[in-house]
């Protein structure tokens, strides 16, 4: 189960070029919004990668509204782990479970959540907050990332998740934002 003190939220290269091509965009960015949103009114750290952002651009602008206090980490290989950057991020945190959310399901996606797991990450894949450029290749990739040991969640459950009660102006705060 998510900890709130213990759970840091990964947004993986939701960017201009790439974005507009996912499979279900609508849903995803819908989606994309309210974890980032949910995570903001809980308190819960956010780090946000870019993929070769001189060539696929920067984190589409209805995300990077809300994350205007967040520095994205440009990186070049494919997993958010092949960048020291990265990694020292999550590592200065000190949290042992990530929330990861982001672009394409079965690359990048999939390579940071098999190498977080590989260093003793406890990984939830929110699995209507990720997309690839066809369902099938999305589909795929929640399959292996689940039999390498990852959870999958949905946006909704695991704000609440995260939450664990229903009462209080965050929790008031939560349902505004997944209605």
């Amino acid at each position: 189960m998510l900890d709130l003190e213990n759970t840091v939220l990964v947004i993986v290269d939701v960017q201009d070029k790439l974005a507009t091509v996912m499979s279900d965009k609508d849903e995803l960015f819908l989606n994309l919004k309210k974890l980032i949103r949910g995570a903001q009114a809980l308190g819960v750290p956010i780090v946000v990668t870019e993929q070769y952002p001189q060539g696929l651009g920067r984190t589409i602008p209805e995300l990077a509204h809300f994350l205007s206090d967040v520095q994205p980490i440009a990186k070049l290989s494919f997993s958010c782990c092949g960048e020291e950057s990265f990694l020292r991020e999550i590592k200065t945190l000190n949290r042992r479970q990530i929330l990861i959310a982001g672009i394409e399901s079965h690359v990048c996606v999939y390579q940071t959540v098999v190498d977080l797991l590989g260093i003793g990450y406890e990984v939830q894949v929110v699995g209507d907050a990720v997309s690839s450029r066809t369902a099938r290749n999305k589909a795929i990739a929640l399959d292996k990332m689940r039999s390498a040991g990852a959870g999958i969640t949905s946006t909704e459950m695991a704000l609440f998740e995260l939450l664990k009660v229903a009462h209080g102006e965050v929790f008031k705060e939560i349902s505004r934002i997944v209605r």
